[in-house]
């Protein structure tokens, strides 16, 4: 049985699609990454898997129950973390996870027991009696993270669980996502809109205006690109593209200003380029794909484009 079946999902809000037929599944035991710009439709699919919000159309399965006709097998099974922070800045991370535990209804003897063991499990046991406003923002994500697991959900959902932390903060969190799968078995579904982020998942579905425009590893997606990336500046990146297309038989492509272009063998090819259009190549940018490359790929426009 897969984590989460999301099948044909559509939402819109008035005449704006926020989701538009979005279909995939989550393997039992993946971390799996939704990844989008603002607006890319992240945060609609996150609510209903949450059981926060039915879709307009289509269906999505969670642990094997609808999110709308079994919202409550759903919640028993699952795990949040928001984007935005729940604790109780003035208590102590310790009392976070008992205040936690009476809302799911353990008795104060499990409460402590549950708070204890996840506390340990994100390295956080001997800084429990500290009040969370004097924790680092890694920190106070972990006791989100063992708040969220405190019921030992089989599903964690992260709503861009990354936000707000420097760079240690955030190997930290990947460090016990990674722990929490080892020892517990956990699945993982992250949002974000952070290309080295997602580089971390397993698998992960690429989002843009409500559609889903690529589905699989990161390193399987980088290899559809195939090769190099050269990015040229010119004075007239249109007139160039469409030469280069002419005398080379490339797909080159304009991309907000710039000519762009995949090649097998891209240090090859820059000295022709330069060679053949001496006074209209500016310069010539050259690297191995990304997952920006992806999504150009597949959109024709760059993850972050004007008005985004």
């Amino acid at each position: 049985m897969s984590a989460i079946e999301a099948d044909s999902l559509q939402h819109a809000y008035g005449d704006r699609r926020a989701l538009d037929g979005v279909s995939f599944t989550v393997r039992p035991g993946e971390i799996f990454g939704l990844l989008g710009p603002n607006g890319g439709g992240k945060t609609t699919l996150f609510r209903i898997l949450a059981t926060l919000m039915a879709p307009s159309g289509g269906r999505a399965r969670v642990l094997g129950h609808d999110t709308v006709a079994g919202a409550a097998e759903v919640r028993r099974g699952i795990g949040v973390v928001f984007q935005s922070p729940s604790l109780d800045r003035k208590l102590t991370a310790w009392e976070n996870l008992l205040y936690q535990g009476q809302l799911y209804g353990f008795t104060c003897r499990e409460t402590k027991q549950r708070a204890r063991e996840m506390l340990g499990r994100v390295g956080l046991l001997e800084r429990a009696g500290d009040r969370v406003e004097k924790l680092s923002g890694g920190m106070r994500r972990r006791v989100e993270l063992a708040k969220g697991m405190l019921h030992s959900p089989r599903l964690l959902l992260l709503d861009e669980p990354s936000t707000g932390l420097d760079p240690g903060g955030r190997r930290d969190l990947w460090t016990y996502l990674t722990k929490v799968r080892a020892e517990a078995s956990v699945t993982s579904l992250v949002t974000t809109h952070l290309m080295e982020e997602a580089e971390r998942c397993d698998r992960v579905a690429i989002l843009d205006r409500g559609r889903l425009v690529a589905l699989g590893s990161p390193a399987g997606l980088k290899a559809e690109v195939g090769g190099d990336v050269l990015t040229l500046e010119a004075p007239d990146p249109a007139r160039l593209a469409a030469d280069i297309q002419a005398r080379f038989g490339l797909d080159a492509t304009v991309i907000e200003g710039r000519v762009r272009l995949e090649h097998a063998d891209g240090h090859e090819l820059i000295p022709r380029l330069v060679q053949a259009f001496p006074e209209r190549v500016g310069s010539v940018v050259l690297g191995k794909p990304t997952l920006e490359d992806v999504f150009i790929r597949h959109t024709g426009h760059r993850f972050w484009s004007d008005g985004e």
